[in-house]
């Protein structure tokens, strides 16, 4: 008896294995899909229309206020207390 109790729950554990590998599946089925042509052209207007400051080439020399990557000036003197 006790080998057909084990069968049993190794029937059930696969079956349990297949229906959460089915969820998974259907889940990933309904996932939002976007055509590869529409991506490669919204990353190209992304490309064009933002600019790089690493690139200063393409877009010309950027402001110090626009600069990510400028030197951060600190003003005056510290805050310190004595």
């Amino acid at each position: 008896m006790s080998s057909r109790a084990n069968k049993a729950t190794m029937h059930e554990l696969k079956l349990r294995r297949l229906m959460e590998h089915n969820h998974r599946l259907r889940e990933e089925l309904a996932r939002p899909r976007v055509m590869v042509s529409v991506a490669s052209l919204n990353l190209i207007n992304h490309c064009r229309s933002t600019k790089d400051p690493l690139i200063p080439s393409l877009w010309g020399p950027l402001q110090k206020g626009e600069d990510p990557y400028a030197p951060v000036e600190q003003a005056g003197c510290c805050s310190c207390e004595s």
